[in-house]
C-alpha cells in the first residue's frame, strides 16, 4: 500500500507539472493574442469617431495556496481555461488610467466599442464565417457621431454583417443606407393609445426615407 501511494504521489507530481507547463504555454499564446487583438480594436475605434481610445488585454492571476505551484513558487487558481483572468480596458482618452470597458465607456462609447470587438472578433483569416452568435442587436450605436464618420460606422456593421444577422437601431442616413433591408418604425395615437407599427421600404420609397433621415 505503502508503495502505491508513492507510485500514485509521484503520478500526480507529473501530471501537476504537465497541467503547469501547458498553462504557462496557454498564457504566452493569450498574451501574444491579446496584444494583437487589442492593436487591431484601438485601430477599429479610429473609425468610430475613438481615434484616441486605446484598448488593453489584461491578463492577472488569482493567489490561491491550494493551488498549483508556478516555477516562481507562487501557487495560483488553475481552472479548465488556465491560469489567468483575462479582462479588456479601455482608456477612452489620452492620460487616462486604463479600466474595465463597462467603467470607462459611457452609454454611446459603450456600443461602439462592443462594434469594435464584434467586427474583430468575428474575423476570419481562412475567410469562412466564424461560430459565435447568430444575431446582433445595436441600439443607437452611432449616438455622437455624423458625417464620415457614421459612414464609417454603417461600413463595420456591413462587415459584421457578412458573417452574421445584424439589427441596427438608427437615426442616420449614412448608417442605414448599408442595410440590406430597411425598416421604418412609425408610431400614432389616437388621443387615448399609443401604438407602433412597422414597414419595409424598398426602391423609391427607400430613397425618399433615406433623404428625410
Amino acid at each position: 500500500a505503502d508503495d502505491r501511494v508513492e507510485r500514485l504521489g509521484a503520478e500526480v507530481a507529473g501530471l501537476e507539472a504537465s497541467l503547469v507547463a501547458a498553462a504557462l504555454a496557454l498564457s504566452d499564446a493569450r498574451r501574444a493574442a491579446g496584444d494583437d487583438f487589442g492593436v487591431r480594436v484601438s485601430e477599429e475605434l479610429a473609425h468610430l469617431a475613438m481615434g484616441k481610445a486605446v484598448v488593453h488585454v489584461e491578463l492577472g492571476r488569482r493567489t490561491d495556496p491550494a493551488g498549483v505551484a508556478l516555477p516562481d513558487g507562487e501557487r495560483v487558481r488553475l481552472s479548465r481555461h488556465g491560469i489567468d483572468d483575462v479582462e479588456i480596458l479601455l482608456a477612452a482618452n489620452p492620460g487616462a488610467t486604463p479600466r474595465s470597458v463597462a467603467r470607462a465607456a459611457s452609454g454611446g462609447e459603450l456600443s461602439r466599442v462592443m462594434l469594435a470587438l464584434e467586427v474583430v472578433g468575428s474575423a476570419s483569416p481562412s475567410g469562412e464565417a466564424p461560430g459565435g452568435p447568430p444575431t446582433f442587436v445595436f441600439d443607437e450605436v452611432d449616438a455622437g457621431v455624423g458625417g464620415r464618420a457614421a459612414l464609417d460606422v454603417g461600413a463595420r456593421l456591413a462587415a459584421l454583417a457578412e458573417h452574421a444577422q445584424v439589427i441596427v437601431v438608427t437615426h442616420l442616413a449614412q448608417v442605414a443606407a448599408f442595410a440590406d433591408r430597411h425598416l421604418v418604425v412609425h408610431k400614432a395615437d389616437d388621443g387615448r393609445i399609443t401604438s407602433s407599427s412597422v414597414s419595409v421600404v424598398e426602391g423609391d420609397a427607400r430613397l425618399r426615407e433615406l433623404s428625410r433621415m
